[in-house]
């Protein structure tokens, strides 16, 4: 079995490049870390979004629509507006709507802690630390550190996030995948044949500037297409549809995750999220560019100023010195 990991060069910039089994990805940690491709090439499977013609930069530029990027903080603070138990902070407005969008971790140049081969696990470890270094941290005023592992194997990629609180002060914790699906995930597929199979709990209503008003959606045929795994993902707009995240199965076994399926080839992408994640929100820019966002979330939109309580909103702090890890795991089948 070929398990392989190294640093490569990709257009000046170094990224690391992890091979195991039929398995290849590539880790970019000038761009937050994302896993800028994963691939099962004996199945003939690309699994996220990506575009080599693309340099660095224009990579950078569009950090959340390609691979899988990390988000902190996750989505939209209504105004900008972060809310602790401690303090207030005003983010920039940075989206047509007038919220925070997205955070800034996915934006940063991140450090390769380790690239190394463990039996047939190719393994790379990058990290971030976030401080007065930092040009956002006068607006947040938080310092923390972020490591990431990324562990590729027979049986697909492993992935750790780790956030500690650095900081003398209450940290926010709210995370999200901005994972972006290519759809189709196969050279001879087509969109029309790609399903979603989200396990969608309670709709919550967003309003014009897409912040949860607190209340609930009855469910319809619609809904109940992720649930039954019927949904075409992409040639149809979807624009954040929130749902609060049950179990799903899988081969008839409990599963925590989504996945996707060719049905012309019954070849599937499957996403196994940490419980944490208690949100889905699904997004797929028009549904016109060959790829959707099935994203979990820790906390739902705009958690910190919702006046819900944290169980429900799934708002919560790490106290300083304190650490939290999240661990998924992204894998096909045939």
């Amino acid at each position: 079995m070929n398990t392989t990991a190294r640093t490569i060069d990709y257009k000046g910039e170094t990224c690391i490049e992890l091979i195991s089994g039929d398995y290849r990805a590539l880790i970019a940690p000038f761009n937050g870390s994302n896993i800028m491709k994963m691939e099962n090439t004996a199945l003939d499977i690309d699994i996220f979004r990506n575009d080599p013609s693309l340099t660095p930069a224009q990579l950078k530029a569009a950090a959340e629509i390609y691979g899988m990027p990390t988000l902190y903080l996750p989505n939209r603070l209504s105004h900008g507006n972060l809310r602790t138990s401690d303090a207030m902070y005003h983010f920039p407005c940075n989206d047509p709507l007038g919220n925070h969008l997205h955070g800034f971790l996915h934006l940063r140049n991140h450090s390769i802690e380790s690239v190394s081969v463990d039996g047939d696990k190719a393994i790379g470890k990058t990290s971030y630390v976030y401080d007065e270094k930092d040009e956002f941290f006068t607006t947040y005023p938080v310092s923390f550190r972020a490591d990431f592992t990324f562990t590729l194997a027979p049986d697909g990629m492993h992935y750790e996030f780790t956030l500690t609180n650095l900081s003398d002060k209450q940290m926010p914790y709210g995370v999200c995948n901005h994972i972006a699906f290519k759809g189709p995930f196969t050279s001879t597929g087509k969109g029309e044949d790609v399903r979603l199979c989200v396990p969608v709990g309670d709709k919550w209503e967003l309003d014009e500037h897409a912040i949860p008003t607190e209340k609930n959606l009855p469910i319809t045929d619609y809904d109940l297409q992720y649930k039954n795994g019927t949904m075409v993902p992409v040639l149809k707009d979807i624009d954040n549809d929130l749902y609060t995240a049950e179990m799903n199965e899988l081969d008839g076994k409990p599963f925590y995750g989504v996945y996707a399926t060719d049905v012309a080839t019954g070849k599937k992408v499957c996403y196994e999220v940490d419980d944490t994640m208690k949100f889905w929100i699904m997004w797929n820019d028009h549904g016109d560019k060959g790829y959707f966002c099935p994203e979990p979330m820790s906390w739902n939109i705009d958690a910190p100023n919702l006046s819900g309580a944290p169980e429900i909103t799934g708002y919560t702090e790490l106290a300083p010195g304190e650490s939290k890890t999240v661990k998924e795991r992204i894998f096909t089948m045939a």
